[in-house]
């Protein structure tokens, strides 16, 4: 392993008062032959390679720092195989204890997901602290958790994690039972305390979470009763998500270069040029290998995605592991149940003012290439580039899916104005002179039904196309 040293006033976030939390290691092991992808569906390429190894260190460095450690050395780390006791050589363990020692460092960071055996293994080799990527990615959510929903999804990935860890027992800590000889033998060990006490702890926050779905389910089904439609943003983490939402709603939404910067939902109110109101959604980011468990704990917040009318996958488009970032989020949103092209699916390229002209070139004769309904729209959120065709292509996803009626009412109707105020979007409405009010509303497929019934006498409304 050739080492690569680091600055210590690197950028990443310092605990408060500007303390380090220790000095660690980052290695990257790379399993040599590893395939490439499999292709994408109505992709631009045929195939798309797995994130290189030098992209993934620098994406391991980067979670480091993101809980304050101060990385003094990391390095890729190639395999010909994987070792049941240490995930990687005797050679390399050897090697890596000596670069601990050497450098002082208490942590060493596994970017893989090591088994609870290989951990204690690397530990007593290493004489620090390992973390795999499971767990590191664990300590990033448990510092960025600010609501108390993210606390408890937080908290029970991380006793989830912790369970298939228990891997030490103590007999003097046994419990006895009274009896002689034989009878009294060993009680409940020490594991099996530690192993119950979390399994309690456990459905004790699931049961906590479920409260947090029906609540988060309230204030959905509330939001159906006012009509605006929902638009939810989802993309790899540090993609720019909350830039944009911040440029798109005029809000004040944390938004900085580091991994993670924010994890609990945030929902903006946002007015379209054509006067359209939608409620915009800006949730976590995703990440490469991201822990089930995590999409696990994190299902509650994530439906918010699911029962989104437009969903708007943000990707960096300056990286040149663009495309592999963008199929670690198609497979995080696979779990969740929805496909890489669906209609109400919107991929946006942003970031293109990092672009040079020959690659700004490239990227949109790609977008071109696509289909009308797969088009990718090019924006900058940091300078407002293309926000405009973005606002323009969300109206248009949304007039596909919503009916659009026009109405005449009698002016002394007021219940029945009130009733569209609520259901419906209303988008214009006239008195004429003979004391009828005509109004245009435009509503879901499923409030349109109800604007029927109510008030669809013969020629009383007409939908437009």
């Amino acid at each position: 392993m050739e080492p690569r040293r680091f600055d210590r006033a690197g950028d990443r976030l310092l605990a408060p008062g500007g303390s380090e939390t220790g000095r660690a290691l980052v290695i990257e092991p790379h399993l040599r032959g590893t395939a490439a992808a499999p292709k994408r569906t109505g992709g631009t390429h045929a195939k798309v390679t797995p994130l290189a190894p030098d992209a993934r260190l620098d994406e391991a460095v980067g979670l480091a720092r993101a809980i304050d450690l101060s990385v003094v050395a990391s390095g890729v780390v190639p395999l010909g195989g994987i070792r049941p006791a240490t995930f990687i050589g005797k050679g390399k363990v050897e090697e890596i204890a000596g670069l601990v020692k050497s450098d002082n460092a208490g942590i060493v960071v596994m970017d893989c997901a090591l088994s609870p055996v290989q951990q204690r293994n690397l530990e007593k080799a290493w004489g620090a602290k390992v973390l795999d990527r499971t767990g590191l990615i664990l300590e990033i959510f448990g510092r960025r958790a600010r609501t108390r929903e993210g606390a408890l999804q937080v908290e029970l990935a991380h006793l989830t994690y912790q369970k298939s860890r228990l891997v030490r027992s103590w007999t003097h800590l046994e419990r006895q039972r009274g009896g002689y000889g034989f009878l009294g033998g060993p009680g409940e060990t020490q594991i099996e305390s530690d192993r119950r006490q979390i399994e309690e702890r456990i459905a004790r926050i699931e049961t906590e979470l479920d409260k947090v779905k029906r609540t988060r389910k309230l204030h959905r089904d509330s939001r159906r009763r006012v009509p605006y439609p929902i638009a939810a943003l989802v993309g790899y983490t540090n993609a720019g998500k909350s830039t944009l939402f911040n440029r798109m709603t005029q809000a004040s939404v944390l938004s900085a270069d580091m991994l993670f910067a924010t994890l609990d939902p945030t929902l903006r109110a946002v007015d379209l040029p054509s006067g359209l109101r939608i409620i915009l959604s800006d949730t976590v980011g995703f990440i490469a290998d991201l822990p089930t468990m995590l999409v696990a704990a994190f299902r509650a917040t994530l439906e918010e995605v699911v029962e989104a009318d437009l969903i708007l996958h943000v990707r960096d488009i300056s990286r040149d592991d663009s495309e592999a970032q963008a199929l670690g989020v198609e497979k995080v949103l696979a779990q969740l149940g929805i496909a890489p092209r669906e209609p109400r699916l919107i991929e946006i390229w942003n970031k293109v003012d990092r672009l040079g002209r020959e690659a700004g070139e490239r990227v949109r004769n790609l977008a071109a290439r696509r289909g009308a309904e797969h088009r990718p729209i090019l924006v900058s959120a940091l300078s407002g580039e293309g926000i405009d065709c973005l606002a323009a292509e969300i109206e248009r996803r949304l007039a596909t899916v919503r009916e659009t009626l026009d109405l005449e009412l009698d002016v002394s109707d007021g219940a029945g104005l009130s009733w569209l105020h609520r259901h419906t979007e209303v988008m214009a409405k006239q008195a004429r002179e003979d004391g009828r009010l005509l109004v245009t509303v435009r509503a879901d497929p499923a409030n349109a039904e109800k604007v029927r019934a109510r008030f669809c006498r013969p020629a009383a409304a007409s939908l437009r196309h």
